[in-house]
């Protein structure tokens, strides 16, 4: 068997997703939440139940991604100064 990998981002859109395995966190709506699966080369689908959209990452989006969330890169409320100190 061999496997697919991309040579470039516009090639993930091209990927047919009808054996990837979506997964989503535990206990969510499965009418509205989002679902994440794992493609070849190390990329990522992500996608929202209620309108079936799916986004791309290479696999360098995807780690940038999860590091910004994991720094609070997406949390505009919380006062820098304090996300700094929570960071020592």
């Amino acid at each position: 068997m061999t496997t697919y990998v991309p040579a470039a981002k516009a090639d993930l859109y091209t990927l047919d997703l009808r054996a990837a395995r979506w997964m989503a966190a535990p206990g969510s709506d499965p009418a509205d939440r989002l679902e994440v699966a794992r493609l070849a080369d190390g990329a990522t689908a992500l996608r929202h139940s209620a309108t079936g959209k799916v986004l791309f990452f290479t696999s360098a989006e995807w780690i940038a991604f999860v590091r910004g969330c994991q720094d609070g890169e997406f949390e505009p409320d919380i006062d820098e100064a304090e996300h700094q100190a929570d960071r020592r």
